[in-house]
């Protein structure tokens, strides 16, 4: 137990210590009520649950980097626990009653998992400190190209080195002063066996000497914390509060890409996206402070992959680094990431998806988009094309709406004119109704439909662009024109069913179109394909080939919405031996035209994301590549053609219809 003096000093110094604590806590919390919009907290409310989840099993973090996601979750954990235990120490020193000798079984088992909590932890951290400061991965980095603030490229590795000391003197200080404590009893504790085993390094110790050591080692341990404290506002450690808040106040989204919707009929509203950190939301400040500095974003980013200088994590760390040295709120985005990077980001959202703490570094780009696009007139020119196209022709290939059809002559495909009430309509999509090698899917698709005796029909001429495009490129405007427009003919149609060939148009007709008054049953053309073929509706010949195939998950198909099982269980009904790419389902590499690129040059880099994909394709030894995404399709096709390689490159539809049993 502390003498007077000692309870005397440890409360000035825990009074001194908040003070200062609360002194950074106070700056983070004007920087979030600096943001835009407020926490929905009805929707906070049923998010809990999830939330507390996610943090007690560190669910994210295992999903990548197993080894050192171990090594993560043995700290986390222990810190965990050690938030009781460190308050079981502090009323032991201050009133000599302690869980660790009272309370029975209870308090055994307390005992038990308080040393093998303090042991997890230690192992941990040196782990950590072994694979930052010795092995020194570049995944732990970033490119010199990439801009990031110069502070930050020493400061991380400072604020690592702090936060890992601190850790160790916190945790070792406790096992050497529990092991004091057990040697003064003279009695091992079968419920500790580290803490007893360290122990007898003491026998025939001077009782004194155990006891100054005990009281040492209680300064060590919690003056560690203390002094800790007023740090941790501006350390990566952090992350352990923000990281549940992130979860339970993020907005509620149909997808990880859902982007806000803004009523443009408001003629109040002068700004568009945001220009200035103030203008982005609640949420992507907290980004900024949950964020972990971990790269695990920037390791599956298709553009820094490539070699160009967009990074997500170095735009947190930025927004982060910002804010630890008085940037404040006013600074201009585009200090933070340079407009090269905003517009190399193909919104495939795997960085928002692999965070381990819940970031959207990707709805912060688009953002910046929308001001730049909206606010600035500054995009690159090559888009200017495809904007004219959606304007005047409601489709970026600039096709006139008079030729939508052409793609069916010959096929006798129903338009809603002609049959007013079907179970299915089909969403063509701009694509497969304009572009010559989408409408072999098109056409592929009708086979299908047709031998299944379903009962569907088009829209025809009056199908417009969904504007999926228009609106990840930053130009609104665009997309609420043609999305207001879509909405109208089809809740006018009222269809029961939609069904679509492209991902693009599945997202934001399920996704986005619901803020238009457009809620609809959305399904992608490879999820109804396995519906008939699992009801019979139709049947596949016999395939005695011995054709390998490895399918490529779009990103809007497989990380966005979730549609993983369905194009496998059809390839696998097809009778063809199917082989995983190494990065696939979830975790799938971009093809490079999302977030708009199909329309323009990508930016520079080491190489092409279409070209490093199909590599990865090839690595499979699979005869055909199958994808389920027209502008997939399109990317792998050029690269097969750059590469001048025997693999086929095709939709599942062109793959079901080859096999269809007439």
């Amino acid at each position: 137990m502390l003498t007077f003096v000692e309870k005397l000093i440890f409360v000035l110094a825990v009074a001194v210590s908040l003070y200062f604590t609360w002194q950074g806590v106070r700056r983070i919390l004007q920087n979030i009520n600096a943001g835009r919009n407020k926490p929905d907290w009805k929707v906070v409310r049923g998010k809990m649950g999830q939330a507390i989840f996610k943090f007690l099993t560190f669910q994210p973090v295992f999903r990548f980097r197993l080894g050192t996601s171990i090594l993560h979750g043995m700290i986390g954990w222990g810190f965990l626990g050690f938030l009781l235990i460190n308050l079981n120490d502090v009323v032991r020193a201050y009133t000599d009653w302690s869980i660790l000798n009272n309370l029975g079984l209870f308090g055994d088992l307390y005992r038990l998992l308080a040393d093998i909590l303090n042991v997890a932890i230690l192992v941990g951290i040196i782990g950590m400190v072994i694979r930052r400061f010795i092995l020194r991965p570049a995944t732990l980095s970033t490119r010199q190209t990439t801009l990031l603030d110069p502070s930050a490229r020493t400061g991380i590795n400072r604020d690592s080195a702090i936060v890992a000391g601190f850790i160790f003197l916190h945790n070792s200080g406790r096992l050497l002063g529990e092991s004091f404590t057990i040697s003064l009893s003279g009695q091992p504790d079968p419920w500790q066996p580290t803490v007893s085993a360290l122990a007898n390094l003491w026998k025939g110790a001077n009782p004194l000497t155990l006891q100054a050591g005990e009281h040492l080692m209680f300064w060590l341990s919690l003056g560690a914390v203390v002094a800790f404290l007023p740090y941790f506002p501006y350390s990566k450690h952090l992350h352990l509060f923000f990281a549940p808040i992130n979860f339970a106040l993020k907005p509620k989204r149909r997808s990880i890409g859902e982007m806000s919707f803004i009523n443009l009929e408001d003629q109040s509203i002068e700004q568009f996206g945001a220009a200035k950190v103030s203008e982005l939301g609640y949420e992507q400040i907290i980004d900024a402070y949950a964020c972990i500095m971990c790269f695990r974003c920037q390791e599956v980013c298709p553009a820094y992959n490539t070699g160009k200088i967009l990074s997500p994590a170095a735009l947190e760390i930025n927004k982060r680094y910002n804010f630890n040295h008085g940037g404040g709120v006013d600074r201009p985005l585009t200090d933070l990431i340079s407009e090269e990077a905003v517009w190399a980001c193909t919104s495939c959202g795997a960085c928002v998806d692999i965070c381990p703490v819940g970031n959207e570094p990707m709805r912060d780009i688009l953002e910046i988009r929308r001001n730049l696009a909206m606010m600035e007139s500054a995009f690159p020119k090559q888009l200017e094309t495809a904007f004219k196209g959606m304007e005047r022709n409601m489709n970026p290939w600039n096709v006139p709406q008079a030729d939508r059809m052409k793609w069916a002559q010959g096929l006798n495909i129903p338009t809603i004119e002609e049959n007013p009430e079907p179970d299915i309509l089909w969403w063509v999509g701009c694509a497969p109704a304009t572009d010559a090698r989408a409408q072999k899917t098109a056409r592929a698709f009708a086979a299908i439909l047709q031998a299944a005796g379903i009962n569907f029909a088009v829209l025809g001429k009056n199908e417009t662009c969904t504007g999926d495009s228009a609106r990840r490129a930053g130009r609104e405007d665009i997309f609420f024109g043609l999305a207001q427009g879509n909405v109208e003919i089809l809740n006018e149609i009222n269809p029961k069913r939609i069904v679509t060939t492209c991902p693009h148009c599945l997202h934001t007709l399920k996704n986005e179109y619901p803020a238009f008054g457009g809620n609809y049953e959305v399904v992608h053309h490879t999820q109804l394909i396995n519906e008939l073929l699992d009801e019979g509706k139709i049947q596949l010949a016999e395939n005695n080939e011995n054709q390998v195939i490895t399918f490529h998950d779009p990103c809007y198909l497989g990380r966005q919405n979730g549609i993983l099982t369905e194009p496998r269980n059809v390839l696998g009904q097809v009778s063809l031996k199917t082989v995983e790419m190494p990065r696939n389902s979830a975790k799938s590499f971009c093809c490079g035209a999302g977030g708009a690129q199909m329309w323009k040059e990508e930016e520079p880099g080491t190489s092409r994301v279409n070209v490093t994909r199909y590599a990865e394709a090839k690595t499979t030894g699979a005869q055909t590549l199958a994808v389920g995404c027209p502008f997939c399709l399109a990317m792998m096709v050029d690269a097969a053609s750059a590469d001048n390689d025997s693999m086929q490159v095709r939709d599942v539809a062109e793959i079901v219809a080859e096999k269809l049993k007439v």
